[in-house]
């Protein structure tokens, strides 16, 4: 068996079509704002992507760039001053901080309803509720590839590797919300690769280099490979680097069904994403219908 290769880019595309026919239907622009602090060059990066999403989705994209050296205190009042602007829909402070930053402090500042990183602990309270609410990115775009290749992922037999706030738990229970049976697993599941068996939808987000091999994977399963990590790789020359996913694509497409590969899988669904949240975002504050294609299900 030859497994596809979950195009990621593609579906990414797709989600950013949607939100942009989204945005052409609302009776105003939502607005983005993004923090970043400090000269982190993968994060200026990083902001400067998301800034041109944005506006390609026909949305407000503002950015508010902070010298590495502000203070704590400066920090909490610009977020705290954009949960307060009524113009402001959506608010992403730019992980990591600088070291002097204690990342709980400034993420509290944020107003729940404009969490579109779903961080907050209010958003985590409510995905744990069931409530309504914005749901962390990549958690999401795991699902949304999951239901490209299975559209109706009830009674499905789920195995999410890593126990992160950011992805692992939140991504358990996304897929629970989808009537899945899920296995949440980690470094210390005993007879990991056997879990991992078992699964009809295997999840890895656990940040080592390739450990899903291929007798890890079911037959016929689909694989999410979360995972992004930077491996020497001495076939570019000397000191050069690669990257790779948490899982060995080369022999997991041998087995399974479909695979995201990394990069290229779930990588672009995270800004697809952060898109699709802050119109929900919008529509959430402002009294706006949720534009169908907009659901999840």
């Amino acid at each position: 068996m030859t497994a596809r290769s979950i195009d990621g880019k593609a579906i990414a595309a797709k989600v950013r079509a949607d939100v942009a026919q989204a945005v052409a239907a609302l009776p105003s622009k939502p607005a983005l704002a993004v923090v970043l602090v400090g000269d982190d060059p993968a994060s200026q990066v990083y902001v400067t992507s998301k800034g041109k999403a944005t506006v390609e989705a026909g949305m407000r994209s503002v950015e508010i760039r902070l010298p590495a050296e502000t203070s704590q205190a400066d920090l909490v009042a610009r977020v705290d001053a954009l949960s307060r602007d009524p113009e402001i829909d959506g608010i992403l402070v730019q992980l990591p901080l600088p070291k002097h930053i204690e990342e709980a402090a400034v993420l509290a500042a944020i107003d729940p309803l404009k969490d579109v990183d779903g961080l907050t602990e209010a958003s985590a309270g409510k995905l744990v509720l069931g409530k309504p609410g914005l749901r962390p990115c990549t958690p999401t775009g795991c699902v949304i590839l999951a239901r490209t290749e299975r559209p109706d992922l009830t009674g499905a037999n789920v195995v999410v590797i890593g126990r992160s706030i950011l992805v692992g738990k939140p991504a358990a229970l996304l897929f629970l919300e989808q009537n899945c049976t899920v296995t949440l697993a980690h470094s210390k599941t005993r007879d990991l690769r056997m879990v991992c068996r078992g699964a009809d939808i295997l999840v890895a987000a656990v940040g080592r280099p390739e450990m899903v091999k291929g007798d890890w994977i079911r037959p016929g399963a689909i694989v999410i490979d979360v995972g992004t990590n930077r491996v020497p790789a001495p076939e570019k020359g000397d000191g050069k680097t690669k990257l790779v996913g948490d899982v060995h694509f080369a022999e997991a497409i041998e087995v399974a069904a479909a695979v995201s590969p990394s990069p290229g899988g779930v990588g672009p669904m995270t800004i697809a994403c952060l898109l699709r949240n802050t119109v929900l975002a919008a529509c959430a504050r402002r009294g706006w219908s949720v534009p169908d294609m907009l659901r999840l299900g």
